[in-house]
């Protein structure tokens, strides 16, 4: 493999850059399953809901993997939610909507020491 030109190394470094961010952003997901796995709801703030979260949606997961795997298709989405659920849902949202923005902020902030740190 030639890299005289640079272009398969730069290939590399951008997917060994990937791999990383992969085996991170694993790392934490696991971490948030597990911290989810114990926290009572309602616990924790903001990042107790996101933990919780995760648990949930790794539980959903796992049954959707167990019933693939035994030749079931996966079930028809549920219609509009009402009552409870869609006021938890709603809930949900804005939560989602809080993170989104923290996770913007982060990457907004991140760029700025990156460019601090090339100029």
């Amino acid at each position: 493999m030639a890299h005289d030109d640079g272009y398969p190394r730069d290939l590399l470094k951008v997917l060994a850059a990937w791999a990383m961010v992969h085996e991170a952003a694993d790392v934490a997901w696991k971490g948030a399953v597990a911290r989810g796995a114990t926290t009572a709801p309602g616990e924790g703030g903001t990042d107790g809901f996101v933990d919780a979260l995760a648990a949930l949606v790794d539980a959903e997961k796992d049954r959707l993997v167990a019933a693939l795997e035994a030749g079931a298709a996966p079930e028809p989405a549920a219609a509009e939610p009402t009552g409870e659920l869609r006021g938890t849902l709603e809930a949900l949202r804005f939560e989602v909507a809080e993170v989104r923005g923290r996770l913007e902020s982060l990457q907004a902030s991140v760029d700025a020491l990156l460019a601090r740190g090339e100029g």
